[in-house]
């Protein structure tokens, strides 16, 4: 039995909806919430859902999006460009934070710290959903306060926003000072 060239399957790059092909990102994303909110009218109540995003590029950047949307793929398409739009840049030295921050946004508290190689990302829930878009390796977080999901990711983003690169660090030099004489 031969084969003809006709049976062949060729392999073909995916495509989107649309027929073009798709384009593969830099960035990963992770959608942390999807909330069914509803706004009450004449008829009854009309819903729509609110997206948690955050976007990363595995490296050092990395930004959070909330936005809502008649549907879920909506909501999270919109978020995902919010998120784009507002990306930090965030120092990584040796897989971890050049030192540690606590930050204090509305209800919610997040303490982030560097930790020694092999010890991993230490945290919970948000915090850990933020870190592991990010080039960070090994970190020990605390989230204290507030449950709230989306005050949790910005005041993760506002710890991480608040690192000051170790080259950047203030320091004084030990210059040789005068000495006063004593008089008597």
């Amino acid at each position: 039995m031969a084969e003809t060239a006709n049976n062949q399957k060729t392999q073909r790059p995916p495509r989107g909806s649309s027929g073009a092909p798709i384009e593969s990102s830099p960035f990963q994303e992770t959608v942390i919430n999807i909330d069914r909110v509803a706004r009450v009218v004449k008829g009854g109540r009309r819903f729509r859902f609110k997206a948690l995003v955050v976007v990363g590029d595995g490296k050092n950047k990395v930004g959070v999006g909330v936005s809502k949307g008649q549907d879920v793929q909506s909501a999270v398409a919109k978020a995902t460009d919010v998120a784009k739009k507002s990306l930090i840049t965030i120092p990584v030295i040796n897989g971890t934070i050049p030192h540690e921050a606590e930050v204090k946004l509305s209800g919610a508290r997040v303490l982030i710290k560097p930790a020694a190689p092999g010890t991993g990302v230490i945290a919970g829930g948000v915090v850990r959903q933020v870190i592991n878009v990010t080039g960070v390796h090994n970190l020990l977080s605390k989230s204290l306060g507030s449950t709230n999901k989306v005050n949790i990711a910005y005041a993760t983003i506002k710890a991480l926003e608040s690192l000051v690169p170790r080259e950047k660090w203030v320091t004084t030099e030990n210059k040789k000072a005068p000495v006063k004489k004593e008089t008597k």
